[in-house]
């Protein structure tokens, strides 16, 4: 399954995108395909901590008690 969407970017970028695609006789479609999966394998580590069922409350709690002023000295946490 494939979706659409449209993409703004500045007329500087665009240009340059559309000549070096053009140098590689390639589409745009599949330099922008190449693109967001190397932005997607980047952030994979971030994409598997946001599925362990919790983590996004639990991190908030932490932020709250740091703000607080709590928390634990990193020589006390459990390693």
């Amino acid at each position: 399954m494939k979706g659409a969407t449209t993409l703004r970017l500045p007329d500087n970028r665009l240009k340059a995108i559309r000549a070096i695609a053009g140098y590689e006789n390639r589409s745009l479609s599949d330099i922008y395909t190449e693109l967001t999966d190397e932005y997607i394998a980047r952030h994979k580590e971030t994409l598997d901590l946001l599925n362990i069922p919790g983590i996004l409350e639990e991190c908030k709690e932490g932020l709250e008690e740091i703000r607080a002023g709590g928390g634990k000295d990193l020589n006390a946490l459990d390693g």
